[in-house]
């Protein structure tokens, strides 16, 4: 044992009780997600209907969904959404497009 120990006497004064002001209820975030997803569906739905082929279907959903999960990562997830939508699909659409055009001609290239 150490030989500089010192006991302190633990003193405790009388017991102080206070008031916390409840916080401002927040918006029920389950109302959010049904209108989010509703403008999510209405949006990819819209982008389906415009593209000419079924292969770009996954890509279209995933992009759809990385612009959902960085918008809910905001503080107005409906506004921020359809622009982050917009951006990623034409992002899923240039990179289809060129996956098509390395595709062909690596074909081309093979059949000579």
């Amino acid at each position: 044992m150490n030989k500089n120990e010192i006991r302190v006497p633990a003193r405790f004064g009388p017991e102080t009780r206070f008031e916390l002001p409840l916080a401002p209820p927040l918006p029920f975030r389950a109302t959010q997600d049904t209108e989010f997803e509703r403008l999510k569906d209405r949006l990819l739905a819209r982008q389906l209907a415009e593209v000419p082929t079924s292969e770009l279907n996954p890509p279209l959903r995933r992009a759809a969904n990385e612009a959902a999960a960085l918008a809910w990562a905001t503080l107005y997830p409906l506004l921020v959404f359809p622009v982050l939508f917009e951006e990623k699909t034409q992002a899923a659409l240039r990179q289809a497009a060129r996956q098509a055009r390395i595709f062909r001609s690596s074909c081309e290239l093979l059949a000579v």
